[in-house]
């Protein structure tokens, strides 16, 4: 009884702040709400050929019009009915007919990761950009606003969306228009992704969250892989080579003083192709360990109120600083491949070494040299402020996580002291 009471009082309160159906007007508002960075950035290169997608896609009789602003305490939030009541808040002033928040927040239901909710009764919707994968993303998120706001402008029954998928079959019958033929109850359009990770529209109306659909991942592992995709994109990881250009510089002096001494050239002529392969993973792997411990980009999860995606974004952190590094591995290889043709002449390398040299001498000496300067790196990593690292290798939403656990943890240590 109590959650009829709920679903009624949140249709009466569209109701009186709503006179008539938007559905009705012959020029309609979409508001967006995206989190900052990454979800601010796509509505800002999409929300131009929104307006027509939405009048070639959803209802050509209306003239579609877009508004956008963008709100931190979107995505602050695992709550939907949360956030939909922030950004309800946010839309009264502006007049808004439909409202489509993007969260960089994941959301899970029932251990399934949600792509995204729509709430009927509220006219909003809700999308989580990182389980909308790595890419292509533009076009993703497009395609998912539209399919909100048609679920929001048509109805999200079952008998709503068989009109919609008729209109749709009706308006795709021209050789012109074969393409652009849509099933109405997919979030976007079919790809090699959505096929391997497919997403399944759930009708659950969720009196406690407030939702009538549901678009879920349907397999768990494909699912999470595309989720953490995501994340890591948000973190921005090639952003990671310029902020560290001490490390670089550190590493590169540290290599070339030691092309100096033939130790290093006859390392290189003993080694074989496993023992480099052994030695550059070594050389990252302590360089992303020395990162992570020196700068504290560890989430804690020692208290119970840690934050408890701790894990998955850890991970994100991981993978994250492991695509950088990898970079500035290749980066430094072909600094020292330079290096090693400009200071080691060929017949003093040939005279060292006792036979003749060709070009894949040069490469090995330079590739043992790029190992040994990136373990001086990951020690030069520490010349850098910790902020300066966790700008380059945390998105917007995680460097409030950071922050919030921080505070948590001096709040718990502060009660024990007491």
């Amino acid at each position: 009884m109590s959650s009829d009471n709920n679903r009624q009082a949140s249709q009466h309160s569209r109701d009186s702040s709503e006179s008539h159906d938007p559905r009705t007007d012959s020029s309609l508002t979409v508001g967006l709400i995206p989190a900052p960075e990454l979800p601010e950035l796509l509505v800002s290169l999409i929300i131009e050929e929104l307006s027509d997608q939405l009048s070639n896609d959803v209802d050509d009789t209306c003239q579609w019009q877009l508004d956008s602003v963008t709100d931190p305490l979107i995505g602050a939030e695992d709550n939907t009915r949360d956030i939909l009541s922030k950004a309800r808040e946010l839309s009264e002033s502006r007049h808004w007919d439909y409202i489509i928040c993007i969260t960089d927040l994941p959301i899970f239901r029932n251990r399934q990761i949600v792509v995204a909710e729509v709430c009927e009764a509220r006219g909003m919707g809700i999308i989580s950009q990182p389980a909308l994968g790595a890419s292509p993303l533009r076009r993703r998120m497009a395609e998912s606003i539209v399919q909100l706001v048609s679920e929001l402008h048509h109805g999200s029954s079952e008998d709503a969306r068989d009109r919609e998928q008729k209109r749709q079959d009706n308006k795709g019958r021209g050789l012109l228009n074969w393409w652009r033929r849509h099933n109405a109850r997919d979030l976007m359009r079919l790809r090699l992704s959505e096929r391997v990770a497919p997403i399944k529209r759930v009708n659950v109306h969720d009196d406690q969250q407030d939702i009538d659909v549901r678009f879920v991942s349907a397999r768990r592992l494909p699912g999470a892989c595309k989720l953490l995709g995501g994340m890591v994109r948000a973190n921005r990881p090639w952003t990671i080579f310029p902020t560290f250009r001490k490390i670089i510089a550190v590493a590169f002096a540290t290599g070339a003083y030691g092309l100096i001494f033939p130790t290093l050239w006859r390392l290189s002529d003993a080694y074989e192709p496993l023992r480099f392969a052994a030695l550059m993973m070594a050389a990252m792997i302590a360089m992303v360990g020395w990162i992570i411990l020196d700068h504290g980009l560890w989430e804690p999860q020692r208290h119970p109120q840690a934050f408890p995606m701790a894990r998955l974004y850890n991970l994100t952190t991981l993978i994250t600083l492991s695509m950088g590094v990898v970079f500035y591995y290749v980066s430094l290889l072909v600094l020292f491949l330079g290096a090693v043709a400009l200071f080691v002449p060929s017949s003093l390398l040939a005279s060292t070494l006792e036979h003749d040299i060709g070009l894949m001498d040069y490469l090995s000496l330079a590739w043992l040299t790029t190992s040994v300067a990136t373990v001086a790196g990951a020690l030069g990593a520490g010349l850098e402020s910790d902020e300066t690292v966790r700008s380059a290798t945390y998105g917007y939403r995680q460097k409030a996580r950071q922050k919030r656990a921080r505070e948590l943890a001096e709040k718990a240590r502060e009660q024990q002291e007491k």
